[in-house]
């Protein structure tokens, strides 16, 4: 797993430059919002279950349709699958979330996700709403937490979005 630093270092490496007046602000926003993204990981951490559990129950009020027969999360061991989604969602967010960088999300969670969702009839559609729903809950939560700029928050969540959404070209 790569974090915004060595990402940063690599590319200039590779191109055999200097770090330059635009990487030294990279790294010092990075570092500036470091205790905050560690506030945020241990928030996540401490309320992952209670996170999920909600925002499933959130996503099930936009999409009653998904609880209903023939709906994805219709038995059992459908809407427990799509909890433990959301959870994966969770869980490697707050990754990228610490390491300010996305790259985890396309090695652990991205690559290949789309196709095997659409394989397997998963609605993708819904999988966003979920994604945003926890992402709004989260920046909720650690607002309450006493981090003033919960902005940083929305990047490995919106990156997720971004990817899962269907593009219209």
């Amino acid at each position: 797993m790569q974090d915004a630093v060595t990402t940063l270092i690599r590319n200039y490496d590779s191109t055999g430059r200097y770090l330059d007046g635009t990487a030294i602000d990279t790294l010092k926003s990075y570092f500036e919002t470091g205790s905050a993204r560690i506030q945020a990981a241990a928030v996540i951490s401490a309320n992952a279950a209670e996170l999920v559990r909600a925002a499933g129950s959130r996503l099930f009020e936009t999409v009653p349709e998904l609880l209903r027969p023939g709906g994805n999360a219709y038995t059992t061991r459908r809407y427990a699958a799509c909890l433990r989604d959301m959870d994966y969602y969770l869980r490697y967010g707050s990754y990228a979330l610490v390491a300010g960088n996305t790259h985890v999300l396309d090695e652990r969670v991205l690559q290949g996700l789309r196709e095997t969702y659409n394989s397997l009839g998963v609605p993708i559609g819904s999988t966003v709403i979920g994604i945003q729903i926890m992402k709004d809950m989260i920046k909720e939560k650690v607002a309450e937490a006493g981090v003033a700029d919960t902005s940083f928050i929305d990047q490995p969540f919106d990156y997720m979005l971004q990817e899962l959404s269907e593009v219209s070209i």
